[in-house]
């Protein structure tokens, strides 16, 4: 990019999380992704330039030498840190403020700095053919957490039975976060077992929330909406996706007709996220099989027999494989950590000059990794067991927050394709590729808001099962008599 050229008329809106606001090039296959602030105090907590740099530049790194390690090479593009004109970003905010989602607005975008990480655009593909009627696609997913805690320290037996996405659901709606229940299970996706997965992303398609969307050309064409009618949605889906699995046939009609298609998208779906990027020299590819009891979630709307039975593995290479092993290294649970992190402030509190040297703020390079890695099994009582806890249970926070882009692009019968970058080679072919974003450090201070919400979310999810448990006292009365029950109106 050309700073000093910049136009804000070439880039238009994107997206945007709870943090930060991305916007595309209308040409170039790049994105910028901009911090957002509080819309009541954005003026008085505007970082200086320097600060917001060196904000930028902390998550440039921490994708690059500690996420793309841990996660591997293919998976992770770091980006890099930019400085942008001031009057090129003011001009863009006015830009895109009309097209941001109105539950977003309450953030505004960052028009002080003109800091920015420039990343390659996933939802663009490098295709070996691209038509006007079959531009590429790309699903984006948030999966979430993948394991039930298995730490002693779990005070709460419903935590080894409920997965953290399902107990947090009951708690969302109850705050108005949503208006409808998910029955995703984040556990039947890392199950690696094909139904189970299915089923998954089908709820995902049902009610996507912040977790699913799906890009056409880079554009959104499916996403959550608050009022919407969900199969109408669908089937208006189903119409845009007809020709990448469907290219030879007539209009489709009627509501089985998008199943049949959606049907395909979740196959294909699934092909790429077991992918292993060696399988194609290694012959079959490795397999990772979980823990015992850690597999199921007694929340999710699957029959037992299908949690119980076939195959529950993942190819040991493929993305969910190594989003999951990142995930669990929290193997404290937070409740077993928060004592540690108790423990480290207490040392700062002592030695407030040893907080550059055990990393709390990064920077984020190899000495960080190594402490992520090379953390002692056991408790010794010191200070580095604490710091190396803390800093694995932030970045294990960081990958059960992350998102998986699958881009896909039809291929043309006679274009020759690597078998590791082939989806469907009997079907309507595409070439795909599978990357992982949203890998922003977490705030080593957010650590006592976690400890608190967590107990927020289980006792809430407890109470609100207990009465739904209860039968309300005028049936256990009409129970005892319920065929012969009659009820006598008296006029008051």
């Amino acid at each position: 990019m050309e700073l000093d050229k910049m136009d804000e008329n070439d880039w238009k809106y994107h997206g945007e999380g709870n943090k930060s606001l991305v916007v595309s090039h209308g040409q170039h296959s790049r994105v910028l992704r901009l911090l957002k602030y509080p819309a009541e105090n954005a003026e008085n907590t505007h970082q200086t330039t320097e600060q917001a740099f060196r904000h930028i530049q902390n998550i440039v790194d921490f994708n690059k030498n500690v996420m793309k390690p841990l996660l591997g090479e293919k998976y992770v593009h770091h980006g890099e840190a930019v400085k942008l004109p001031l009057d090129f970003v003011r001009q863009l905010s006015l830009k895109v403020q009309q097209e941001r989602p109105e539950s977003r607005c309450d953030k505004v975008m960052d028009t002080f700095s003109g800091c920015a990480v420039c990343l390659p655009n996933l939802t663009q593909i490098s295709a070996c053919h691209i038509s006007e009627h079959r531009p590429p696609l790309c699903i984006e997913i948030k999966p979430k957490c993948g394991f039930l805690p298995f730490s002693r320290h779990a005070s709460k037996e419903v935590k080894r039975k409920v997965c953290r996405f399902c107990l947090h659901q009951h708690f969302k709606l109850a705050n108005g976060k949503w208006k409808r229940m998910s029955r995703y299970c984040p556990l039947d996706l890392f199950s690696g077992n094909k139904q189970r997965m299915y089923v998954a992303i089908k709820h995902l398609l049902e009610e996507p929330q912040n977790n699913f969307k799906i890009f056409k050309n880079g554009v959104l064409i499916y996403s959550c909406k608050d009022d919407a009618d969900r199969q109408q949605d669908l089937n208006e889906l189903a119409q845009h996706l007809k020709p990448y699995f469907f290219p030879t046939n007539g209009l489709i009609n009627g509501h089985q007709s998008s199943k049949v298609v959606l049907n395909e998208l979740i196959q294909v779906i699934i092909s790429a996220l077991l992918s292993s990027w060696d399988s194609s020299r290694t012959g079959e590819p490795r397999k990772v099989l979980p823990s015992e009891g850690r597999a199921h979630c007694e929340a999710s709307p699957l029959h037992w027999d299908m949690l119980r039975n076939g195959n529950h593995y993942l190819p040991k290479d493929c993305v969910l494989s190594k989003i999951l092993q990142a995930q669990m290294l929290d193997n404290l649970d937070i409740e077993g950590l928060y004592p540690l992190y108790k423990r480290v402030e207490q040392y700062l509190e002592e030695f407030p000059k040893e907080r550059n040297r055990l990393q709390i703020d990064g920077p984020y390079n190899e000495n960080f990794l190594e402490k992520v890695k090379n953390c002692p099994s056991e408790d010794d009582g010191s200070i580095e067991y604490a710091v190396g806890k803390v800093h694995q249970y932030r970045v294990a926070m960081t990958a059960k927050d992350c998102s998986v882009m699958i881009a896909l692009a039809p291929c043309g019968e006679d274009e020759l394709l690597e078998p590791s970058l082939e989806i469907q080679p009997s079907k309507p072919r595409f070439t795909y590729s599978v990357s992982i974003l949203d890998l922003d450090p977490k705030p080593y201070e957010s650590i006592p808001h976690q400890y608190k919400l967590d107990s927020k979310i289980v006792n809430y999810y407890l109470r609100s099962i207990q009465s739904k448990q209860e039968p309300p006292k005028l049936n256990r009365t009409m129970d005892r008599d319920r065929e012969d029950c009659t009820l006598v109106f008296h006029p008051v």
